[in-house]
């Protein structure tokens, strides 16, 4: 009774203790990358992402309620949410944790636990568990709103369950503990399919539990059974469920005539139906095992009908529909993940094969009006370079680059198989598995990424034993982001592993079990092409969750050496003791900083910034995650300028999306899309092609996008096949501008009425127009200037279709005018329309305590403050060009205040010193000098490291970085002469002939 009591006290302490950690440190709004996305899905309920989080929707909706109508407020519970998630992730974690080491110490399940094994347990479960809490990966994802959170939860449930299960299978009604499981993992599919790699571990408990033989070949094939179960839930329940679902529905409603649903309907009752019957019969013909199987397979089907929030939300219309999947066969791609391709697992091409054949397959199907109709066939192709297990597959330019600059493959030879196995184990296991488990157990140098480089400070991991031989960069070791952590976790767990295995091997092959599938063996499944958008460690985030069991079982295995030297109650206390101060309390210490998020609003702001920057009723075109899911969030949630219509250009592809702008949301009218459904449903204009008919000077949009639009066959080309499409007769074009409609929406003040242009001009830069053009040229030809075309200053140029002479900055936008061009710029995209831009960064903007905050992520420090530092340079640049120095020193002013002297990289110090030049031009000499000081110790403090590294042995030098630090030092040293600054030139004057003498032997002929 005292075990049971002290063991459920301290594992509610370990959850409080995480709780007020994650609490204390969470974000007070919302987070970048695809936490706007969740938390406006959760308040609205709405339809994320595929492949759809119903249950952390409806959860999230839950804790948004604490906000009790304060719409500011919904992120911070939404977040809190995840902490409190996070903490009881903890509490089962120290339950495992003990729950193994009883096993491990007690020679019977029913033996008493004295004091020592009490202390020992007690000791390994507090090690452990609290380690994890303060692992990066873990506490990244405890302080925002993501699924990462709450899938770590079901993960610690379902580990924690199959142990209970195993402590009490003996006894009557046990198995209540699988079925239990079985919903859980049911539930877990609404959340992240991640919780699903803990089955092959639970088969293996299942099997030395109830195994009367366990042998070596028995294990394999117990394992191998675990991973088949876990193929029929992914594939079988998850997936093939909706399939037959939706060809049920194919022959209701084409051959029967009935309603949409219909056949989907009837199979899931069908289901029901064999599920019921099933377990009748197993009841009454006393069939245990298969009572057993139907159960669970009945409770995961109760746990996955959660989706059915999806088309039933989908069907409603929310101004977030992903994909609308209202029918069976739009939610079968959609739960497949289908628009973001497939990867090959087993057999597949390499890169450089070419395609030698190619043959039909599924039909696919979309939902007409009263049947579904054929959308064409999906093409498989056959390749003449294939290989098993394919890993460097992608044919994209830029990945090809980077297989044969990581690989060091010379031009023009093929991949062998050798250098396929070099890039998985180099790159895809190294680089983007072990050291993220490095990061958490090690150390890391900074947030930066670090995936093209295993040599690079940005990204890697350290111990920090000898750093200080290195002459690290104080740009590193002066930030909250360096977290050396002397690998004494590492340790420990390794010690505990051995241990572990040593001791009692089943439970340490199960726990082995865990580590690998929610660690590599995602990786070898999800077979990632090249560098990720962002760094992936919270994938493997189990994984990293089972090594903290050993952590814990390293207490145990410390203390057993002690017991040498020492009596055992005070080995276990030492021992305890010890590894508390090396793990959990110096992950904390280290770690803290580097996620205290609790004063940064940089994601809110910077989406408030794009939001404030465009006129009234604008249609604002963007790309990326961080560009769009915190926008969607402001206006969502907070409702800021619900006159805005945001339109993501990587969704602007699909024909539901391109349909959904085609109405009204929030207090933004339908966009002026003229096209009919049919014109670009799937498979319909996915691509028309350029056929250059040489046609005399540019032609107007609108008689192109007619063109292109037309279903006369005169207007068409006939392919081999028979078939006839559009295609696109010149990329010259133009738009005739009428005075009177831009004076008259607002597009211009009448004082600039001089600078319009006649005609606006642009060459269409690619050699196809996809469907996300084809609406944008939709646009342009029907708007007439009555709503404002805006981009957002971080979308690509690929995305701006040719327009930059006319696009100009007003904030963090570019606004569509029809001003004359200037073709003296070389930088088309600096242009602002400056007074208005002023305005709205003087009296408009906020700035997401960028220079008070305790922490700045990645994404605030590498993505929005370079965009800042060129949004003021470019204002402050124009203002005085157009002569108004007053304001351009306000302005510069305005960023002194507001932004933090920061360098991410190189580059951004170049950019400063622009800033700073301005500084000297508007006679603020004592700004100037304190930016350009600043400047020079960054640019020095990183030629310091690089000649340290070329002193060394040359390895990992950064000649790129070196040579911008020289150019700026130049740049510094030129300005300062030129205006008569002595002290300043003598300064940078000096160091720069300092280090071009240094750096020669690698610099050669350039200065």
């Amino acid at each position: 009774m005292q075990y049971k009591k002290i063991n459920n006290l301290l594992g509610w302490l370990c959850f409080v203790i995480a709780s007020v950690t994650y609490i204390l440190t969470l974000e007070p709004s919302v987070s970048f990358w695809d936490c706007g996305e969740f938390i406006s899905c959760a308040y609205r309920l709405q339809v994320a992402h595929q492949p759809g989080y119903p249950v952390f929707a409806m959860l999230g909706k839950l804790f948004s309620l604490l906000s009790f109508g304060d719409v500011t407020k919904v992120p911070k519970y939404t977040n809190m949410g995840s902490a409190i998630a996070s903490g009881a992730t903890i509490m089962f974690l120290f339950w495992t944790i003990t729950a193994l080491a009883k096993k491990l110490l007690l020679n019977k399940r029913d033996d008493a636990v004295d004091q020592t094994n009490l202390i020992l347990i007690m000791g390994a479960g507090l090690v452990g568990a609290l380690a994890f809490t303060y692992t990066d990966t873990f506490w990244f994802s405890a302080v925002e709103t993501i699924v990462f959170a709450l899938s770590s939860l079901c993960t610690a449930i379902v580990f924690w369950a199959i142990l209970k299960w195993d402590a009490h299978a003996d006894e009557k009604g046990a198995d209540k503990w699988l079925v239990f499981i079985a919903y859980v993992i049911g539930l877990s599919i609404g959340i992240h399919l991640l919780n699903l790699l803990t089955i092959p571990a639970l088969a293996i408990v299942y099997f030395f539990r109830r195994s009367k033989k366990i042998t070596v070949g028995n294990g394999i094939l117990a394992i191998l059974a675990g991973i088949v179960i876990l193929g029929l839930v992914q594939y079988g329940i998850r997936g093939y469920t909706i399939k037959f679902a939706a060809y049920f529905d194919l022959f209701f409603v084409n051959t029967l005539g009935l309603g949409f649903g219909s056949g989907a309907l009837f199979f899931v009752l069908l289901i029901v139906a064999a599920l019921v019957f099933g377990i009748i019969y197993s009841i009454r013909n006393k069939k245990p095992v298969l009572n057993l199987a139907l159960l669970c397979v009945s409770f995961i089907y109760l746990g996955y009908s959660s989706f059915a929030y999806i088309p039933i939300r989908a069907t409603a219309n929310p101004d977030l529909n992903n994909s609308h999947p209202d029918n069976a066969f739009t939610l079968y791609g959609y739960l497949n993940r289908i628009q973001y391709g497939e990867n090959p697992l087993l057999f597949g091409q390499y890169y450089d094969a070419q395609v030698t054949g190619q043959k039909d397959g599924n039909i696919i199907y979309r939902k007409g009006k009263t049947k579904y109709e054929n959308a064409g066939k999906k093409t498989d192709y056959e390749y003449d370079h294939t290989t098993f297990l394919p890993r460097m597959y992608s044919a994209e330019g830029q990945d090809v680059q980077f297989y044969k600059e990581w690989l060091k493959i010379p031009e023009g030879q093929a991949p062998t198989f050798v250098d396929n196995m070099k890039w998985m184990f180099s790159w895809q296991m190294y680089q983007m598995y072990w050291r993220y488990f490095m990061w958490n157990f090690v150390g890391r140098y900074n947030d930066a990424d670090g995936q093209q480089s295993t040599e690079s400070i940005d990204g890697n991991w350290t111990t920090g034993i000898f750093d200080g031989g290195k002459h690290l960069p104080k740009s590193v070791t002066g930030a909250v982001t360096y977290t050396p952590l002397y690998a004494l976790p590492l340790i420990i767990g390794l010690i505990g592993v051995a241990y572990h295995f040593t001791r009692k091997q089943k439970d340490a092959l199960v726990v082995l079990l865990l580590f690998f599938f929610t660690g590599l063996a995602i990786v070898l499944y999800v077979n990632q092409a090249n560098v990720q958008p962002r760094e992936r460690d919270y994938s493997y985030v189990g994984s990293f969750y089972a090594f903290a069991i050993w952590i814990g079982i390293g207490v145990i295995a410390i203390a057993e050496g002690a017991r040498k030297f020492l009596n055992g109650k005070t080995a276990a206390l030492a021992s305890t003791a010890i590894c508390l101060l090396a793990a959990p309390v110096l992950l904390a210490s280290k770690e803290w900083g580097d996620h205290d998020r609790s004063t940064k609003l940089t994601p809110h702001d910077m989406a408030y910034n794009y939001l404030i920057s465009c006129p009234k009723n604008a249609i604002l075109f963007t790309y990326g995650d961080n560009d769009t899911y915190s926008l969607w969030y402001d206006q969502e949630v907070e409702g800021i300028r619900p006159d805005v219509r945001i339109v993501n250009l990587s969704l602007f592809t699909g024909d539901w999306y391109i349909r959904q702008m085609q109405g009204k949301m929030n207090e933004s009218e339908p966009l002026p899309i003229t096209m009919p459904y049919d014109k670009y449903k799937e498979g319909v204009r996915d691509a028309i092609y350029y056929s250059d008919r040489k046609l005399d000077g540019p032609q107007e949009v609108k008689e192109v996008f007619d063109f292109i639009t037309s279903d006369d066959k005169a207007a068409q080309v006939e392919y081999q096949s028979g078939d006839y499409g559009n295609y696109m007769p010149t990329k010259n074009l133009k738009l005739t501008i009428n005075p009177e409609e831009v004076l008259s929406n607002g597009v211009i003040t009448p004082d600039q009425k001089g600078k319009l242009a006649t005609i606006m001009d642009w060459k269409f830069p690619p050699n196809y127009v996809t469907k996300e053009n084809l609406a944008i040229l939709d646009i342009l030809a029907h708007n007439h200037w009555k709503r404002p075309i805006c981009f957002t200053t971080t979308i690509g140029n690929e995305n701006l279709i040719g327009l930059q002479p006319y696009l100009y900055k007003e904030g963090f936008t570019y606004h569509l005018i029809p001003f004359q061009k200037d073709t003296s710029l070389r930088d088309q995209l600096s242009k602002t329309n400056t007074l208005v831009m002023y305005n709205n960064i003087m009296t408009k903007f906020k700035f997401g305590n960028f220079k008070t905050a305790k922490y700045l992520d990645h994404e605030s420090t590498s993505m929005f403050y370079p965009v800042m530092v060129t949004t003021f340079s470019d204002l402050i640049q124009n203002l005085m060009k157009e002569g108004h120095n007053d304001l351009a020193l306000k302005a510069l002013h305005k960023y002194d205040q507001e932004m933090p002297d920061i360098n991410p990289y190189i580059d951004i110090a170049g950019r400063k010193m622009f800033l700073a030049q301005m500084a000297f031009q508007l006679n603020d000499v004592v700004l100037g000098t304190r930016m350009m000081t600043n400047i020079d110790n960054y640019a020095v403090d990183q030629l310091d490291y690089n000649y340290h590294l070329l002193s060394s042995n040359g390895s990992g030098l950064d000649m790129r970085n070196v040579q911008i630090s020289l150019q700026v030092l130049n740049g510094m040293a030129d300005f300062a002469k030129d205006n008569n600054q002595s002290g300043l030139f003598k300064k940078f004057d000096g160091q720069l002939k300092d280090y071009v003498k240094k750096f020669q032997p690698v610099l050669g002929g350039q200065q």
